[in-house]
């Protein structure tokens, strides 16, 4: 059955130094009728932003801001937001993206899920202009774990799209069931992890084609910023999931295994490359002959690096007009009347 239409959304903004974008965020999460309560974590921020999330409230009481004194990381401010709020849908919003109108409404009328996530749309100009979705077909699907973790496994020349960019609206009462929280240790992919423990444990995930959600693409984005630690953190993560006896199928552990890889080879590189900035060639050189299992990948990562560069594969997208979005997921749009 359908969820019944009426305000059953949390919507969770853990925001860090967010005083620029905050207000735009909280006041599109605020206009959805679908939303019972917006809940904001100001982690250890240097700026004003819970002064700015106050200021974005509505008077309708929906609206609650707390504060770290100290920086925690997204998924402790995510726990605490869950922990104290109450409504049965939980849906995250980042402190610098907006909903469109009308997000909510079209995942509510689907039926069995658990996880149900609409298209991303990518807004690579200025926010403050205004820009319009396409309309696209009616279309949904059951997404598998095999699915999901092949989805999130990037490819050189091709912009960052993962579907673990995807912004889900979860249960409350499967996240309970399951004694689900996010992974305080990690503070990249701590999303994916969340999304895999969860289909692991037997999460229907649906997706639809309708575009409700704003990402704004900045420059200076923490998701783009990986430390050695985060990247190490994350596959030993995946590892765990990947180890626990009986939670995933032959076919399951194999897909993890290829993202862990994926991951690994990642951290190896970054790791070379920290080597190579504080001791310089000569020290990566050493690094690698003693650790010759992580030389293919770091080999790889350096020579695709060069290649991707020379042959300007970062340019073959082509660039996004101002006034319109570039798409997470593929998908049909309804013909203009």
């Amino acid at each position: 059955m359908t969820e019944d239409i009426g305000k059953q959304v949390c919507v969770i903004i853990a925001a860090k130094d967010a005083a620029e974008t905050i207000g735009k965020a909280i006041r599109s999460a605020l206009a959805e009728a679908a939303v019972q309560e917006v809940v904001v974590v100001d982690d250890g921020s240097g700026d004003d932003t819970a002064g700015a999330a106050h200021r974005a409230d509505d008077g309708t009481g929906r609206l609650v801001v707390a504060r770290f004194d100290k920086n925690r990381g997204p998924s402790a401010a995510r726990n605490h937001a869950i922990d104290i709020s109450t409504a049965p849908l939980i849906g995250i919003l980042d402190a610098d993206d907006f909903f469109f109108p009308g997000r909510f409404a079209p995942m509510q009328a689907e039926a069995d899920w658990d996880l149900i996530a609409d298209n991303i749309g990518f807004i690579h100009h200025d926010p403050a202009q205004a820009v319009e979705p396409e309309r696209f077909e009616a279309r949904s699907r059951q997404l598998s774990l095999v699915d999901f973790v092949e989805g999130n496994i990037s490819r050189r020349g091709r912009p960052r799209g993962e579907i673990g960019f995807l912004k889900p609206i979860m249960r409350r009462s499967f996240l309970i069931a399951h004694d689900l929280r996010y992974d305080e240790s990690l503070r990249l992919g701590e999303d994916y992890d969340l999304y895999l423990r969860a289909l692991a444990r037997g999460a229907r995930y649906k997706v639809i084609d309708h575009c409700g959600y704003g990402a704004v693409v900045r420059a200076n984005s923490l998701s783009g910023r990986h430390r050695t630690e985060d990247l190490r953190r994350l596959y030993e993560a995946e590892r765990r999931i990947r180890l626990t006896p009986g939670l995933l199928t032959a076919e399951q552990a194999k897909a993890v295994a290829r993202h862990e890889r994926h991951i690994r080879a990642r951290h190896d590189l970054r790791h070379a490359l920290d080597i190579k900035a504080k001791g310089g060639a000569p020290a990566a050189v050493r690094h690698l002959l003693t650790h010759p299992l992580t030389a293919p990948g770091v080999l790889a990562g350096v020579l695709g690096d060069k290649l991707e560069a020379f042959a300007g594969a970062k340019q073959t997208q082509p660039p996004v007009p101002a006034g319109k979005l570039r798409y997470l997921l593929p998908a049909v749009p309804v013909a203009r009347q």
